[in-house]
């Protein structure tokens, strides 16, 4: 027995060791392969998100998988933290990225091309509807809509809660900065009598900052707004078995597009509430000589 447990206590060391080692990667280094700089992994998001879909058939289509490089899974939260203490270090890193997200804002990041095309070009947030919605809830659906911004709009939102606002107060501070924009959502609607109304979401940090800021205008609309996360595609279903009324959080034609193919003829599409967003592997401009995903495999 006291040999089993020494064994067990060995190997235990020997995994923390290794692991010690593998958080503590050296500065990039331009000379070497970038491969084994980061031990042929790209840091990753929550497994089922369509990016992740999408870098899986990068390593694929780019021939990385000869190389054995692989995505590591995690959450955007431990993805950007990751990044953010990388980037102190000046060590190398690749991870899934889109834009818009505050990152970009944070740090110094750069897309890596993508000649293949595995990512897609830029792609637009659509706002889905439950089926109804405009006969039960006439005003949610008008404001709906006619929900549109820019990803500055977003990043500022998205930014505030970074820094620790609370979503809810980053989002009515945004609206109070705005009303201009948030007059031309509204203008005309008619108010609520404090019906019910469920939003759902992903959460991502740009779908956090949009989720809340149409719950605290449909709010000042007369609604009583609940915002329930969940994953990708229980949030769809949710919306096509009206379990919920309502997400602004479709990324399209890519990242969606599984979900959409599935769900498209149980909800109801109203168009983009935001343009210009894009997905794919992202770096630090510190690594200036690997600026394509084809250099992965230098």
């Amino acid at each position: 027995m006291l040999k089993k447990l020494s064994a067990f206590f060995f190997i235990g060391i020997f995994s923390f060791l290794l692991t010690a080692c593998s958080a503590y990667l050296a500065p990039f280094d331009a000379s070497k392969p970038v491969g084994e700089q980061v031990n042929y992994t790209i840091t990753g998001i929550d497994a089922g998100a369509g990016l992740m879909m999408a870098a899986e058939n990068a390593i694929e289509v780019y021939g990385l998988a000869e190389e054995y490089w692989q995505i590591q899974p995690s959450s955007t939260a431990a993805m950007t933290i990751t990044l953010a203490r990388a980037i102190e270090d000046k060590r190398p890193i690749i991870v899934t990225g889109w834009v818009p997200h505050w990152m970009f804002t944070n740090f110094d990041l750069k897309f890596l091309d993508d000649p293949e095309n595995v990512f897609g070009e830029a792609e637009s947030i659509h706002t889905i509807v439950r089926k109804g919605l405009a006969e039960d809830k006439p005003s949610a659906y008008q404001f709906l809509n006619n929900f549109y911004w820019t990803p500055d709009d977003m990043s500022e939102v998205m930014l505030d809660v970074n820094n620790g606002v609370e979503p809810e107060k980053a989002a009515r501070e945004w609206i109070e900065n705005n009303p201009d924009i948030v007059a031309q959502w509204t203008d005309g609607i008619e108010q609520a009598n404090g019906e019910e109304i469920v939003l759902t979401l992903v959460a991502w940090d740009s779908e956090i900052a949009s989720t809340n800021v149409v719950a605290e205008v449909l709010r000042d609309l007369g609604y009583e707004p609940t915002i329930r996360a969940m994953e990708i595609q229980p949030m769809w279903k949710s919306i096509a078995t009206s379990a919920a009324d309502a997400m602004v959080a479709a990324w399209l034609p890519n990242t969606s597009a599984v979900f959409y193919e599935d769900f498209q003829d149980d909800v109801i599409d109203l168009g983009p509430n935001l343009r210009g967003a894009q997905v794919g592997l992202v770096v630090p401009t510190f690594m200036e000589n690997i600026n394509s995903i084809e250099d992965l495999r230098r």
